[in-house]
């Protein structure tokens, strides 16, 4: 895969590459835009358009099942920025704290 195709296939599924996206996202958009597509749907033939959505799920797809993720703490509350502010004023008397 190049990052052109990467960019292709973001741009099918009306995502940016500044995006940042779950696999639930992606899955969830995969899943509107064959319905949207799909022959039955549409009354048309429309393989073209389906073979484009497949093929940019196919890169998509590929792109996350690599992905390395990172457990660090850092990242972890860069992830979950609720817990990180529970954890910066849990203990401050203004929010509630001890």
């Amino acid at each position: 895969m190049t990052y052109a195709e990467l960019k292709t296939a973001l741009c099918t599924f009306n995502f940016s590459e500044r995006d940042r996206l779950t696999l639930a996202q992606v899955k969830r958009r995969h899943r509107d835009l064959i319905k949207l597509h799909h022959p039955d749907a549409r009354g048309v033939e429309t393989s073209i358009e389906m073979q484009q959505v497949n093929d940019a799920a196919a890169v998509l797809m590929t792109y996350l099942n690599s992905y390395s993720f990172s457990f660090t703490e850092e990242e972890f509350y860069q992830q979950n920025p609720d817990e990180r502010l529970r954890m910066q004023f849990s203990n401050d008397p203004v929010w509630g704290g001890s």
